[in-house]
C-alpha cells in the first residue's frame, strides 16, 4: 500500500517525541514493503512545498505559520490554518500521487478537513491516532471555559477530526470509556498503545556525567514538554526534598509554558540539585538518557482522561525505572505498577512521590530490576511492529 502519514511536527528538526514515535512508525511500515509520504507543516520555510528525504522516508514540508514556541492564539490561529494550507500547497503533488490510505496524529485537531478531501479523492481509508483529547484537558485544567465560544471553536474541529477517520486509536482502555459516555459511534474507535522501535542499548559513555559534573550522582530525569498538563511543580517540590542529599541530582530536559516556572523555583529556592537544559535533537536526548539512572514524569491530578506519555517508552527501552504521578484512576499507574517497571502514585499525593524516589534512589538493585522490567514490558505490549499491523489492518 501506499499510506499517507500526516502529523504537525516531525524529524529531522523536531526534538518532540511523538514525532520520533511517528517516524519510527513510519520506518517499520517501510519495512514491511509499504510505500510510505509524510506530510507535515515546516513554519516559515520560503517555499510553499518542499520535499526531503530521512531514513529512506519521504517528507513533504509544507509552509505554515508556528505552532510551537508561540502565544496562544496566534498557535491557535496557525494551527486553524493547517488543513487549508497544506491542501493548498500540497494538492497538484498530491493529486498525482494518488494513496491507498491515511494515518495521521492528533494533536494536532486541525487535519479533519484535509483528511477528508484526501479520503474523499483517493477514495481510502483513514486512521487517526489519537494522543491528546483535546480541548476537554484544557477544560480540566481551567485553561479554558467550558460552553465558551472558544470551547465551542475547538469542539467544533475536534468533531470534524473524529467524523473524518475510519477507525481511531486511543491510548488506553480509561480513553475507550471515556468515549463511550461521550460519542455514539464508539465503534469507531479502539485501543491502540504508544509504541518504540526496540534496539540493542548501546555502552553507557557517561560525556554528560562529565561535562554536567554529575559523576558519581544517581539522576532522576525529566525529558519533553514541560507544560500546564505536566503539572511541573510536582517533580519540582520532590526536588526540593532532597537537598540535603548530594548524592541525588534532577535533570530536566525540554521545553513548554512550565520551564518559567521551574526556572524561577530554582532561583527562589536556591535549588543546586536540578539542571535544566533546552531541548536537544533525538540522538542527544538517547544518549543522555542512557546515562541517567530514573525516568521521571508528572500528569495534573485534575485530568479526566487518561494518558500513555511516550517519554515513557524510551524510558524503559534504556530499562530506566519509572518514577511519576498520574491523574485519579489513570490506567496507566496500574500497568506500570503491576509490571513492577517503576512506581506511580496519584497526582495529589506528595508523601507518596517521596516515598516512592527514596524507595529507587536507596536501592540499586531496586532499579535495576525495575528498569529490566520496564524494557520487558515495551517488548511484549508496545512495540512498533504489533502497532503498525493493527493499523494497516484496519486501512
Amino acid at each position: 500500500m501506499k499510506l499517507l502519514l500526516i502529523i504537525d511536527d516531525y524529524l529531522p528538526d523536531s526534538t518532540n517525541v511523538a514525532a520520533k514515535m511517528f517516524h519510527e512508525l513510519a520506518l517499520e511500515l517501510k519495512n514491511n514493503g509499504h510505500d510510505i509520504l509524510v506530510l507535515t507543516p515546516k513554519p516559515l520555510q520560503k517555499e510553499p512545498l518542499t520535499m526531503q528525504k530521512l531514513d529512506g522516508i519521504n517528507i513533504l514540508f509544507f509552509r505554515s505559520g508556528r505552532i510551537k514556541k508561540v502565544g496562544k492564539l496566534k498557535r491557535a490561529i496557525n494551527e486553524s490554518l493547517l488543513s487549508y494550507q497544506a491542501f493548498n500547497y500540497a494538492k497538484k503533488y498530491l493529486k498525482k500521487n494518488p494513496c491507498d490510505g491515511i494515518i495521521y496524529y492528533s494533536p494536532s485537531i486541525f487535519f479533519g478537513t484535509l483528511v477528508k478531501r484526501l479520503s474523499t479523492l483517493w477514495n481510502c481509508k483513514s486512521y487517526l491516532i489519537l494522543r491528546d483529547i483535546f480541548p476537554q484537558w484544557s477544560i480540566d485544567n481551567n485553561l479554558i471555559k467550558e460552553n465558551s465560544f472558544i470551547h465551542w471553536y475547538f469542539n467544533f474541529f475536534e468533531k470534524i477530526n473524529y467524523k473524518s477517520a475510519d477507525k481511531i486509536g486511543v491510548m488506553s482502555p480509561s480513553n475507550l470509556d471515556f468515549f463511550k459516555y461521550k460519542y455514539i459511534n464508539i465503534s469507531k474507535f479502539e485501543v491502540l498503545y504508544n509504541w518504540a522501535q526496540i534496539k540493542d542499548v548501546p555502552r553507557v559513555k557517561n560525556n554528560f556525567r562529565v561535562s554536567l559534573n554529575l559523576e558519581n550522582k544517581i539522576i532522576l530525569f525529566y525529558g519533553g514538554n514541560m507544560g500546564i498538563a505536566q503539572q511541573m511543580i510536582n517533580l519540582i517540590n520532590l526536588a526540593k526534598k532532597f537537598t540535603e542529599n548530594s548524592s541525588v541530582h534532577f535533570l530536566f530536559v525540554g521545553q513548554g509554558d512550565e520551564v518559567e516556572l521551574l526556572l524561577k523555583e530554582m532561583t527562589n529556592n536556591s535549588l543546586k540539585n536540578i539542571t535544566y537544559l533546552p531541548p536537544v535533537n533525538q540522538k542527544t536526548y538517547l544518549e543522555m538518557l542512557n546515562e541517567v539512572d530514573i525516568g521521571m514524569f508528572s500528569l495534573h491530578f485534575n485530568h479526566k482522561t487518561h494518558n500513555f506519555p511516550g517519554k515513557l517508552l524510551s524510558y524503559m527501552s534504556y530499562s530506566k525505572p519509572i518514577l511519576g504521578c498520574v491523574n485519579s484512576g489513570n490506567d496507566l499507574a496500574d500497568v506500570v505498577n503491576t509490571a513492577k517497571a517503576g512506581i506511580i502514585v496519584n497526582s495529589n499525593d506528595e508523601l507518596g512521590l517521596y516515598e516512592a524516589a527514596k524507595i529507587l534512589i536507596d536501592s540499586k538493585s531496586i532499579r535495576n530490576k525495575m528498569g529490566k522490567n520496564g524494557r520487558e514490558l515495551l517488548l511484549d505490549q508496545f512495540s512498533v511492529k504489533s502497532i503498525s499491523k493493527q493499523i494497516v489492518k484496519n486501512l
